[in-house]
């Protein structure tokens, strides 16, 4: 069935492949009633709980560490001056999640 005024465009093809970047964009992602549309998150997106059952794109650079506060400003510091990132995409994950829209944000200066 074609898709008003887009005679070429079926509600098949408006599905789109989501990826998040950010917890509160897949707060919003559930709230729309897209999570079928949702192919990957971040570590820390936690709500709604089945956010948690989602692939991982997005990885905290501390993963597995409990650094300190001071430890955490140092590290993120040195990779920003560095030209590093302050979070590990897992590229692997990302290709195979073939995104049609990525959901994310500026990050401050620190």
């Amino acid at each position: 069935m074609p898709v008003a005024n887009e005679p070429n465009r079926t509600p098949e093809r408006c599905m789109m492949r989501i990826c998040s970047f950010l917890p509160s964009a897949t707060e919003i992602v559930y709230s729309l009633g897209l999570e079928d549309q949702l192919y990957g998150v971040t570590h820390e997106c936690d709500y709604p709980a089945a956010a948690k059952n989602k692939p991982w794109v997005v990885r905290s650079v501390f993963e597995g560490t409990n650094p300190s506060s001071g430890e955490i400003s140092r590290v993120i510091s040195e990779r920003l001056a560095e030209g590093l990132g302050i979070y590990h995409i897992d590229q692997d994950i990302l290709d195979a999640a073939n995104p049609d829209l990525l959901l994310t944000q500026a990050i401050c200066e620190v």
